[in-house]
Order: C-alpha cells, then structure tokens, then sequence
C-alpha cells in the first residue's frame, strides 16, 4: 500500500492557470504508485476548489460531477470536506502545490496550509510573498551586495515620461508586472510611441509596474533544492527564439526557445552562478525548492528573479537542470516530499503557547 496521500493543488486564480495543469500532468505522471496515493484538487478561477480524477486533469478541465471541497484545519492535519456529502472525503500528508502566480505562489495558499496544519513542497509564506514581488527581491538582492539590474518600480499616479525612465536606464527597456511570472505583461519597450500601450497593458495585471534596464546577455537559469542546506543544479541556458522569452516562446511556440541543459559556460561563471543562487535563496528566506534566474553579459553576472514555485512541464527548466546534474525526475519529487515533511517536523517541536 502506498507509505503517504499527497494532495496535487493545481489551477488557481491566476493567468498562469493553463501552466498549472500542465506542471500537474507531469508531476502526478512521475510520482511513484508504490509510495504516494495521490489525491488530485483542481482550483477554477473562480477560486472553487473540486476533487478530480486523473481522467479530468487530463482532459484539461474539471467537470461538474467533480466534488466542490473545501480545506478544514485540524489538530493532526487538515482535512478535505466536500460540501455536497458534508462529510471528511480525504485525510492528506503532504500538500504539493503547482498553482503559479497569484493565490499560489504568494503566500497566501502557503498561510492557508499553515493554518490547516499541513505540510507542503515549497518555501513558506515569507519566502513565497518575498519572491513573487520583482521590487521587494531586488531591493534584498541589492541591499545584501547581490547584482541586480537597474530598475523603476512604479504606480499608476506616478508614471514617468519616457524621457525620464530613457535617461535613467537607457533604451530599450522592460516593463512587466511586479507580481506575476510566465512573462505575462511583460514587453520590451524599443521607443516613445509604444512606451504608453506596453505599460498601459502591464498595469492591467497589477497595480505597480517594474521598468527594467536591458542587458543585452544570455538567459541562464539555476535550481536550488533543500531546506537550511541546499544544493544548486548545474545552470541551464535559454536561447528565445522570440524577441525575448515571453509567454509565447514558453508556452504556445513548440520552437519558441532552444533550451540547453547544461548551460555551455566556463567552470569560473558555472561556480559564480550557483554561488549566487544560493546566496539568493538564503537571502528570499526560501525553502525546499526555487529556480534562480540570471542575465550573463560577458564576465557580468545579474540576479532576474527567483521562482519559488517553477514550472514543471515537459519543458520546464527546473526537473531538467536536476536531471543533468543527477537526480531523476522521481527522486526530485521525492527529496521534495520529504523537505516538506521534515520542515514540518521540525516546526511541531515549537512551543504554540507559554505558561
């Protein structure tokens, strides 16, 4: 019989909901039988939670005859209540939560799974909060002597002219969404005439923009894997064949992007960047797992972003950078589980109240 009931929480209110099924697809495709029972939980976006069977995350929807569940805090560890049958409907070990972006990769689910008395994959709800906000990693980033890019970070009643950010960053540059991955939002703005429309349309997906200096570099990617002592994966390099690596290139160009695993860089950057993935993820206080991503421009080195939930797609840079630098895919979801549990461990041994 299977050792443990891992919960899959995919989906989510988030416009990086369709990579979220596909990170689950493959995640639930690797994890072993003979260890995990599997409990899969499909989150629309609605924010309705619904049971699923295996056949609906394939089909890529989950059909109305799915259960709509809700989660339930309990002494020994949340339970899944479905609201139709008003009774428990699962008792799971360990969450593993594929919800990208926004209510997934936040904080918030992670505060919701602490107050369920959960275990889950993944940094907590400062480590995840940290990182899904561009403008709060960098200024860390920066403020701890890590090399970041030049940037503005701005409102929608504080936009400067394109002069202005010209004369600060030069051109071209990039704005984006200070709070959503997959390149969402995110364009390269090559003059005036479409500053206006690019940052217009970033602010659809939030409510502060970034606006970044262009590096006319290589797009190098690193994996981090542990709790207080991580490891970094040798680095992976991506190649767009877009104008940049946008969500296109990612997710809907079969030849959107060469992916190279490993990355063909010297064994002094090799060593330089992992060295700074780690340090970043001490610094983001992230735990478990994160992907580290970097802009090379000859013997310099920047710090992009640090992803505390990355995709795990076919394509997906995390699983592959593990596999080259020796663990397969299985064993990768297995030292992640039990990261998991053994955070969990360790926080049951603090005191909840004082006498």
């Amino acid at each position: 019989m299977p050792e443990l009931t891992v919960l899959v929480l995919f989906g989510g209110k988030s416009v990086e909901h369709e990579v979220s099924w596909e990170s689950a697809r493959n995640v639930v495709a690797a994890l072993n039988p003979e260890k995990y029972k599997v409990l899969l939980v499909g989150i629309d976006k609605d924010g309705l939670w619904r049971l699923c069977e295996k056949e609906d995350l394939e089909r890529g929807e989950c059909s109305q005859h799915c259960e709509e569940v809700v989660l339930l805090p309990h002494p020994e560890g949340g339970r899944l209540y479905s609201l139709s049958r008003r009774e428990v409907v699962a008792t799971p070990d360990v969450v593993f939560p594929l919800l990208h972006g926004t209510f997934g990769e936040d904080g918030t689910l992670q505060g919701l799974l602490e107050m369920a008395n959960l275990p889950y994959v993944g940094s907590g709800v400062l480590g995840s909060a940290i990182c899904m906000d561009k403008e709060v990693t960098k200024r860390l980033l920066r403020e701890a002597g890590l090399p970041v890019v030049r940037f503005l970070c701005v409102r929608g009643s504080t936009i400067p002219s394109f002069s202005e950010v010209a004369d600060i960053l030069g051109v071209p540059f990039f704005v984006k969404p200070a709070t959503l991955g997959s390149s969402v939002g995110t364009a390269k703005v090559e003059g005036r005439e479409d500053f206006e429309r690019k940052i217009a349309e970033a602010f659809q997906y939030d409510d502060r923009v970034l606006i970044e200096e262009y590096i006319a570099g290589r797009e190098i990617e690193c994996s981090v894997l542990g709790n207080e002592e991580p490891l970094a994966s040798l680095p992976g390099e991506i190649v767009p064949r877009h104008e940049f690596y946008s969500y296109e290139a990612k997710y809907l160009d079969p030849e959107g992007a060469e992916l190279l695993a490993p990355a063909p860089l010297d064994e002094e950057t090799t060593r330089r960047v992992q060295e700074l993935a780690l340090l970043a993820f001490r610094i983001c206080r992230c735990e478990g797992m994160a992907r580290v991503d970097f802009f090379v421009r000859e013997r310099e080195i920047f710090i992009n972003e640090v992803n505390t939930i990355p995709g795990f797609t076919k394509i997906s840079m995390y699983p592959k950078l593990w596999e080259v630098s020796g663990i397969p895919y299985p064993e990768l979801l297995d030292r992640l589980i039990e990261l998991a549990l053994k955070r969990a461990q360790e926080k049951r041994r603090l005191k909840r109240s004082f006498r």
